[in-house]
């Protein structure tokens, strides 16, 4: 029902066929517009890879005979139309990949610095970045973590979070927690809020719940559990939120 992060939105992906009269189609990229809060980036038309068939471009190079693969990972990548853009991306680089999951991409062969340097510059127009550190990758694995369960299309889970991030992750959380603090300088239970009270903010806009049922899926205590901390975080109590013309929301990278 909900996007993982509405502000990512409009992407507009528009493509046509072109093609021999067997089973052989080229898809063209005519024109992406991404609007990611304040940024905005647009790419002209893009040839995609030649597909057979039904598959796409990485199921297409995933047949092909075995090749070294090659996992790159991805810094905020939260939702379906981040892989679209990140696959585009990889597209117009002439990169032949396999799979492109959040945070994580498999590309076949080994890129060489100055073709990685060209993925991270592309990837940043787009507010993506390539992680190379290791605490840092572990601070993104945290970060999707949470993205994951704040914005599941069910409720989040009645159990406490670092049982959670500990299981996903297989390691203790105080270590994480530490290094999260040490490398984003807040908490980890600070992110979880910031990303709740932003869910709010776009159930508030869609109008489809009330806020009981909103402080019902992300596991409030009560609405005036959720009210207290929408208004500690925004300075505003949700009503008011609802009510003003111009809506603040905060860039996932942000949070």
């Amino acid at each position: 029902m909900y996007s993982y992060r509405k502000l990512f939105f409009p992407l507009y992906l528009c493509s046509t066929f072109e093609g021999n009269s067997d089973d052989t189609y080229l898809p063209v990229m005519k024109s992406i517009s991404f609007n990611h809060v304040n940024r905005a980036a647009t790419v002209a038309e893009v040839p995609w890879k030649r597909v057979v068939g039904e598959l796409n471009a990485h199921e297409y190079y995933a047949n092909q005979p075995d090749e070294n693969i090659t996992k790159l990972y991805v810094k905020n990548m939260v939702s379906a139309s981040c892989k679209m853009v990140v696959e585009t991306v990889l597209e117009l680089l002439k990169f032949r990949y396999t799979k492109v999951e959040l945070g994580e991409v498999e590309i076949l062969g080994n890129p060489d610095e100055e073709k990685r340097e060209q993925l991270r510059v592309m990837l940043r127009k787009f507010g993506f970045d390539l992680i190379t550190n290791r605490r840092n990758l572990l601070v993104e694995k945290i970060r999707n973590a949470i993205v994951e369960m704040v914005y599941s299309p069910g409720e989040i889970p009645k159990k406490k979070f670092s049982d959670y991030l500990s299981k996903k992750l297989n390691l203790d959380y105080s270590y994480l927690s530490h290094l999260f603090s040490e490398e984003r300088g807040t908490t980890i239970e600070h992110c979880i809020m910031s990303h709740k009270i932003e869910m709010v903010k776009e159930m508030l806009l869609s109008d489809e719940l009330t806020l009981s049922e909103i402080a019902y899926k992300l596991s409030y205590s009560s609405v005036a559990h959720l009210s207290n901390q929408f208004k500690k975080v925004t300075g505003l109590t949700p009503s008011h939120f609802k009510k003003m013309k111009r809506k603040k929301f905060i860039a996932f990278e942000n949070l």
